[in-house]
């Protein structure tokens, strides 16, 4: 039976925020605070999160446990929107990327019956889904954003010669959809050789056969496959319709 860590335990782990301060002190990075307050901020956030779950578990059922990943997703397209900052519809084009992303990977899963609807699985396997299209979502709009400013007279110049929108923008569409997506082909092709990843970790911290953790892992990197690629497709399809006005111009993108 695995012993579930005591709060002294917790506390214990606190030096290692100390470690961290301690070496950004020693060479004068300026961050010593922002790491105090992170780990502060995550240990507040992590016991209310923990404590609404607990109701919500208890409580909600499948309309509470739907409403709070969609909470989720709302905090995740503003968290995005900076990524994007500047970019016209730098909120509305991660929120609709990271819903579309969201829905279709818990739509595939929920009717293929590869999960189930209690909300003890459909919250954490949800919050996973929206993590992975939010960051495709961020580094998308950071592509689009570096690329409408670096390449615009490329992109004008194709413009000039009667180009549409699409076809002249293409390449930094395909671009940015890319750049989105490496991380996650790349954890996924070494998950394992590396490290072990956190699902697969915590299920057998908790006890359970690694060959059985395995397939819940396999599941999890399946599914943050499909939400990064349509995240990042949806989020830039919005972003690069937002980019040109209504005479097929290449709007100013502050640095």
């Amino acid at each position: 039976m695995t012993t579930i860590p005591s709060w002294g335990a917790v506390a214990v782990s606190g030096l290692l925020v100390l470690v961290a301060v301690g070496i950004a002190g020693w060479q004068r990075l300026g961050i010593s605070r922002d790491i105090v307050i992170a780990a502060v901020r995550a240990l507040v956030q992590l016991v209310a999160v923990g404590a609404v779950l607990a109701w919500l578990f208890a409580h909600a059922g499948v309309g509470g446990a739907l409403l709070w990943i969609a909470v989720m997703a709302v905090i995740a397209a503003n968290e995005s929107r900076r990524r994007g900052a500047g970019l016209p519809r730098a909120y509305v084009a991660p929120l609709v990327g990271i819903a579309v992303g969201t829905l279709s990977t818990l739509g595939v899963l929920l009717l293929g019956g590869v999960i189930s609807t209690e909300p003890q699985v459909l919250v954490p396997i949800g919050g996973m889904v929206v993590s992975g299209a939010m960051q495709a979502a961020s580094l998308t709009l950071t592509s689009l954003r570096r690329s409408a400013r670096e390449n615009r007279a490329a992109v004008e110049a194709a413009l000039s010669l009667g180009l549409p929108a699409s076809t002249a923008f293409a390449r930094e569409m395909r671009t940015a959809v890319r750049t989105a997506l490496v991380p996650t082909v790349d954890q996924t092709r070494v998950v394992g050789l590396i490290s072990l990843p956190g699902t697969m970790t915590g299920l057998i911290i908790a006890g359970v056969d690694p060959l059985q953790a395995i397939r819940y892992q396999i599941i999890v990197m399946y599914m943050l496959l499909a939400a990064w690629a349509v995240s990042a497709l949806v989020t830039a399809r919005v972003a690069q319709g937002a980019l040109f006005d209504d005479a097929q111009r290449l709007v100013p993108v502050p640095a």
